[in-house]
């Protein structure tokens, strides 16, 4: 078997699907998306995709390591997410060749199905409480929301009660049995994070995300040393090289790769090793489309410590188009009791709406991250 060609497919509402295609008819789905750059992914995907052709691919390690290493430069958001997409439509051809799912092929299943949360709260949060009750009527027992608008450096205790409030708030709408994580989404800064952190404490919160940016490394110390609550991170974090770190000093207890960005499920399962070498819980990072959350679900069927799953089912970035969308069998997806069951077709489990694809790819997306500012006309951490 050969690989014969690639198809790139920008959809809405902000996602970029791939399409490798081989000599014997099979062919595989990957998702590899740096949101706000997809024009700028889908280059890197095409200039790499000279090293794909003709390539057989069951050769997956050798290829991920040539798309790597072959570059001399490595790493970063744009070149690990190219090498994410191209790594997951592999993985499909390989399990569509063997005619089973992706995880027997790394060594067998784990569990049978994941615990997903829902998303319940925009960038500027209303109305929390309401939000939470209709998650928990569906059936979700985890949710995440995020825990405050922008701060400055050092900002008002005003802002700090507020994120204090809404948190309480939700607390009392789903009571104790439902967790709910806080995401500070990096626009906390080192002095306001460990204010914040403490805050929180009283609302047992599942855990806290990205307290500070991940470049900040050395101020997770802090936040470590402050708050009891879990510390998750990772989304903006690329390979094993970028988690060593991490990982080796204590500084997290929930790791949140995303299979788009941090190389696939090649480099996601090694990620997730060492993690568990650490007693460290996985928690893959993933507010994306239907073959990111499937790449997601093959992980997580095969890791011990994977423990939770995002998911971005109604999530507010979804406008016009949404997870099921590009499904022939939606229901590969379906949620039951906060739950969903890991997808046992083979490759990764699902069936990609190829003619949906190429209708909505001519309508295309130029999403973009908003830029927020502070009242002093700085750039805030959106």
């Amino acid at each position: 078997m050969k690989i014969t060609g690639i198809e790139l497919f920008t959809v809405p509402p902000r996602w970029l699907f791939l399409k490798i295609s081989t000599d014997e008819g099979i062919s595989g789905w990957g998702e590899p998306i740096v949101e706000g750059r997809a024009a700028t992914t889908a280059a890197a995907v095409n200039e790499l995709s000279e090293y794909l052709i003709g390539r057989d691919p069951n050769d997956i390690e050798d290829i991920w390591q040539v798309l790597y290493r072959g570059g001399f430069y490595r790493g970063g958001a744009l070149a690990m997410s190219a090498i994410a997409g191209i790594d997951q439509a592999l993985w499909d051809i390989k399990g569509k060749r063997y005619g089973v799912p992706i995880y027997q092929l790394m060594g067998g299943a784990v569990r049978h199905s994941i615990r997903v949360y829902s998303w319940i709260g925009g960038d500027r949060p209303q109305d929390i409480a309401d939000s939470a009750k209709k998650a928990v009527a569906q059936g979700f027992s985890a949710l995440k929301m995020n825990a405050t608008e922008e701060l400055m450096y050092l900002d008002t205790p005003g802002k700090i009660d507020l994120a204090a409030e809404r948190a309480a708030a939700v607390r009392e709408a789903v009571g104790p049995n439902v967790s709910f994580a806080m995401d500070f989404h990096g626009r906390v800064h080192r002095p306001m994070a460990k204010v914040l952190a403490r805050a929180l404490e009283p609302h047992q919160l599942l855990f806290i995300e990205e307290p500070v940016l991940s470049e900040n490394y050395e101020a997770l110390r802090d936040i470590v040393n402050t708050a009891s609550i879990p510390i998750a991170l990772g989304e903006r974090l690329f390979s094993r090289w970028d988690f060593k770190r991490i990982l080796a000093e204590g500084l997290v207890d929930v790791i949140q790769p995303d299979l788009s960005h941090a190389g696939g499920i090649t480099e996601c399962k090694k990620i997730a090793t060492m993690a568990e070498a650490y007693d460290v819980a996985l928690a893959p990072h993933c507010p994306l489309g239907p073959i990111a959350l499937a790449a997601c679900l093959q992980i997580d069927a095969t890791c011990h410590n994977a423990t939770i799953q995002e998911q971005s089912l109604g999530i507010h970035y979804n406008k016009g188009n949404d997870l099921l969308d590009y499904l022939v069998d939606p229901t590969v997806f379906k949620y039951d009791n906060g739950m969903v069951k890991i997808p046992t077709g083979p490759g990764l489990g699902i069936e990609i709406n190829e003619e949906y694809v190429r209708a909505k790819a001519k309508e295309g997306h130029n999403w973009k991250n908003p830029i927020w500012r502070h009242k002093d006309g700085s750039v805030a951490e959106w």
